[in-house]
């Protein structure tokens, strides 16, 4: 790494300490393009490890990958009346090409339902067309004013999902599956816990009937959109004419859901774990679970270890972990230590003479502890233990935060003082009202992340709003939010 000066600290600027963890831990780049990253490779394989799990959890659930344009139709936008105004200001325009004016400005997608319900009007006949369930692998453009790296960039990667449906329970219950897949991929595959629930109609998707999401808290105590699922309804259908003959005979339009999540996602993860040191990596994500450092002072001794670090390599990677043999001349063991450490290597193996005349190696954790010694005999078997259990660690202490940021049953007062004070999580009763929940925001900027799944709720439901003293038609969870 080429920066060898200390972070600056979480609690010092948690900010400035995020953009300088990217930059040792070389996960991303500013582009010359403003508000546009460069994914490096450290930060593209996590997104790859991501992928791969998500992507496996989606064929599981039925869903098939595919590929749309890039470029929209402006007049594809304006048949949704809600979406374009939705998405007008955040568009980026092409008026040109092959050095003539356009007959129609193409968009660059926002987001793909319009071309997408384009094509279903044309796949779609039948009930027997039905359920679709597609999902597509990307990069969007949103023409963001104020952008930070992996958060909220003018051009990033996701994945979205669409599909169409027979009837809105069939869509309710596709835009309901896909959250618990997120949520299980954040808790299971992150160790990031997540509070589900529903958006008010502010906050929902534009076009969409119903928007739910995933909210995570950062160490920071603001909260994280980090995945969202939609009903959209028949408003898409309706304006693209998807059709379809029922069982009956008659003619309806179809239900469809999109859902989504973006390399966002890894700028949850450096926010959640990371500490003072650089990124804590969960290890089903980790790029290396292990790296090995041989230590060694004379060419005898050099031969001898790396011929015991390679066979230590090589029956891990046997057993399916990620090892990376670090074996570079000229740099001390030490340095080899800071740059995985920063880079979040979630093991690390050292082996040094004593360690090889004894069938064993020392063992460091990334998330701290004393070292220790473990014998070759049995050594993957005991790495994938650790693994699981720092997996879970991760996943406990991130939850244990979140809660002990978290205030139930709150009064006005407790809420101003929550909110402008240490921040996190507050529980209190919602009268509905768009008015207050505006009011709230431009007072506090805090918003209503989600009204939280019956499993999220307090054991005693709040009677009066917390804020205008009306009754209470529901729990809202608030926060401020990234």
């Amino acid at each position: 790494m080429a920066d060898s000066k200390a972070l600056t600290t979480r609690a010092t600027d948690f900010s400035a300490w995020y953009n300088e963890l990217i930059a040792r831990a070389e996960l991303a780049d500013y582009s010359p393009v403003r508000g546009c990253m460069v994914i490096r490779p450290n930060g593209y394989a996590i997104w790859e490890q991501m992928q791969r799990a998500l992507d496996q959890m989606f064929k599981d659930t039925g869903h098939q990958n595919a590929y749309f344009p890039l470029f929209i139709p402006q007049s594809f936008l304006s048949r949704e009346a809600e979406h374009v105004e939705g998405f007008a200001p955040e568009t980026a325009v092409v008026t040109h090409g092959g050095g003539k004016e356009l007959e129609e400005p193409l968009v660059i997608r926002p987001t793909s339902e319009t071309i997408i319900y384009a094509m279903y009007a044309k796949w779609i006949q039948s009930y027997r067309d039905l359920p679709l369930l597609i999902n597509q692998w990307a990069n969007v453009v949103r023409w963001e004013m104020r952008t930070r790296l992996f958060l909220r960039t003018t051009e990033f990667l996701w994945q979205e999902g669409h599909t169409a449906h027979a009837t809105e329970a069939e869509a309710e219950e596709e835009t309901r599956r896909m959250l618990g897949v997120y949520r299980t991929f954040m808790e299971e595959w992150m160790s990031m816990p997540v509070i589900t629930g529903r958006k008010t109609d502010s906050e929902r998707f534009a076009g969409a009937l119903r928007t739910y999401s995933c909210e995570a808290l950062m160490q920071d105590n603001k909260a994280l959109q980090a995945g969202t699922s939609h009903n959209l309804g028949q408003n898409f259908s309706r304006a693209f004419e998807v059709t379809f003959q029922t069982a009956s005979g008659d003619l309806d339009h179809v239900w469809n859901t999109s859902w989504g999540v973006s390399t966002r996602l890894v700028g949850a993860l450096i926010m959640i774990h990371g500490d003072d040191a650089g990124l804590v990596c969960p290890p089903r994500l980790a790029q290396y679970q292990v790296v090995i450092v041989p230590i060694y002072r004379t060419d005898e001794e050099r031969s001898a270890v790396l011929e015991a670090s390679d066979r230590v390599r090589r029956e891990l990677v046997s057993a399916g972990v990620r090892v990376h043999l670090d074996a570079r001349d000229g740099m001390k063991p030490g340095a080899k230590y800071y740059e995985w450490e920063g880079r979040g290597v979630p093991l690390r193996l050292e082996v040094g003479p004593r360690d090889v005349a004894a069938g064993a190696v020392m063992l460091a954790r990334r998330t701290g502890g004393k070292k220790e010694h473990l014998p070759l005999a049995g050594l993957p078997v005991r790495i994938i233990e650790l693994m699981a259990q720092m997996q879970h660690d991760l996943l406990e202490a991130s939850r244990a935060r979140r809660e002990a940021a978290s205030i139930r049953n709150a009064t006005k007062e407790q809420f101003l003082a929550h909110i402008e004070g240490p921040g996190g999580l507050v529980y209190a009763g919602f009268c509905g009202s768009g008015e207050c929940e505006a009011d709230i925001k431009e007072r506090t900027k805090a918003t209503i992340r989600v009204l939280p799944d019956e499993e999220f709720r307090s054991p005693e439901p709040p009677v009066v709003c917390m804020w205008c003293g009306r009754p209470s038609v529901a729990e809202a969870v608030w926060a401020k939010a990234y």
